[in-house]
């Protein structure tokens, strides 16, 4: 069912979460376990040790607030159990799949990946998760699909950001079939070998780490396969800012800054910035799906 890649990244780049896992107990925890860490491409430099509180307080999850603490300081009135996914649209068997019928069914491994974010700044971050394809396949993938479409949780009691027209609620993300059904494509219930945090998407979020990270939309309530390319949200707010496909690319700017180089997180402020890889490291793994393709025309 997993698929295995070969790793560029090792517990050393890491974004670390400080005093409570070691790099000795992250290497020992791969190995006891038969995790496996994955990436691709160039090789990243070794990056300066972060504290937990940093990965977990530097977020954008705008239903809690536009502010970068927000949804540390908020999440915590989300409620995660129970907790379902619709999963309906060209499917053999759609209905609401419980998380943790879903987690049963699933081969959970740890996958180091480069985070990026649009606004220019990142990470690299030990996710724990099952591949998307796995999931797609539970449901049963009907001939013709050719899109996932992705749904986050609208609950404005439990999250304030939503209160205010900062964006369409529910936000919504998709993917063409193929990118969805890529090994790389992951569904993470966790990270640094604990559930994840609410501010950082729990109980279940989607990361594909060669788009931007706004694509890896979180606390997922709903997936529907379709034959139409779907709405997505922050391509519906500002279509001229932010295309659907949104691929890490250092040659396409953003029309407000520069996306050729980025700010590692924990670095401090006058850390020199590193240029961007193109599809964030993950040329080798994933440019043959947009072969042809202009990526100027299809950011």
């Amino acid at each position: 069912m997993a698929h295995r890649w070969s790793n560029d990244l090792t517990p050393a780049d890491v974004t670390p979460r400080g005093a409570w896992m070691n790099r000795r107990q992250l290497m020992a925890g791969m190995t006891g376990a038969g995790l496996v860490a994955l990436a691709g491409g160039a090789r990243a430099e070794t990056l300066e040790p972060n504290t937990w509180e940093e990965i977990t307080s530097y977020n954008n999850f705008y239903e809690f607030g536009t502010g970068k603490d927000d949804p540390a300081a908020y999440a915590h009135l989300l409620k995660t159990e129970p907790w379902s996914v619709k999963i309906d649209g060209m499917v053999d068997r759609p209905g609401d799949y419980d998380f943790q019928d879903i987690l049963s069914e699933m081969t959970i491994e740890e996958r180091i990946y480069r985070f990026r974010c649009v606004e220019a700044w990142s990470m690299v971050i030990p996710w724990n998760g099952f591949e998307l394809a796995d999931l797609l396949a539970m449901a049963g993938v009907q001939e013709g699909a050719k899109y996932v479409a992705f749904e986050t949780l609208y609950r404005p009691e439990e999250m304030p950001g939503t209160r205010y027209p900062v964006l369409e609620w529910p936000y919504r993300e998709g993917l063409r079939l193929d990118e969805a059904m890529h090994p790389l494509t992951l569904m993470a219930t966790g990270l640094y070998g604990k559930p994840l945090p609410n501010q950082n998407g729990a109980p279940l979020r989607l990361v594909v780490p060669w788009k931007y990270g706004f694509k890896s939309i979180k606390s997922i309530v709903r997936i529907t396969l379709t034959d139409k390319e779907p709405p997505t949200s922050w391509n519906m707010a500002i279509p001229n800012e932010y295309g659907f496909y949104s691929n890490v690319n250092p040659e396409v700017n953003h029309p407000r800054w520069s996306q050729a180089s980025e700010r590692r997180i924990g670095g401090g402020l006058f850390a020199k910035r590193q240029p961007t890889l193109m599809f964030n490291g993950y040329e080798k793994e994933v440019a043959d799906l947009y072969e042809g393709m202009d990526l100027e025309k299809y950011f």
